[in-house]
């Protein structure tokens, strides 16, 4: 029996995304599911297993999560049509979603061990 089998999964979606400085609905439109998958996620009730089994299947094939899938390159015509990246596309996430009166960047960056930066 292994050390990871006598020990409990515990969540650090929150603890990642409160370093980002996003909130729970902001997360989910980035993902593309719904803010209570978030907070189940968050919370432990569901989620987990799935992360555990990509763990496994990466353990198994020597890999990392972003090895299982493969990127094809984009044209110039695709990335011209391409919505914006980085902050300009959160920033209008946050105007979509009512969101953007919140002082998020200041939030982040008065962080003391804040390093991360919304991409």
């Amino acid at each position: 029996m292994s050390l990871q089998e006598n020990m409990k999964a515990i969540a650090k979606i929150r603890q990642l995304r409160e370093e980002v400085g996003i909130t729970q609905l902001e997360l989910s439109q980035l993902v593309g599911v719904t803010e209570t998958s978030i907070q189940n996620w968050e919370r432990g009730r569901a989620g987990i297993e799935q992360i555990e089994r990509v763990i496994k299947l990466c353990q198994a094939l020597d890999c990392q999560p972003e090895d299982l899938i493969e990127y094809q390159k984009v044209s110039e015509e695709e990335i011209a049509q391409a919505q914006p990246k980085g902050r300009e596309r959160l920033k209008k996430m946050r105007q979509l979603l009512g969101t953007d009166k919140l002082d998020h960047d200041s939030a982040v960056e008065n962080k003391p061990d804040s390093h991360m930066e919304v991409k």
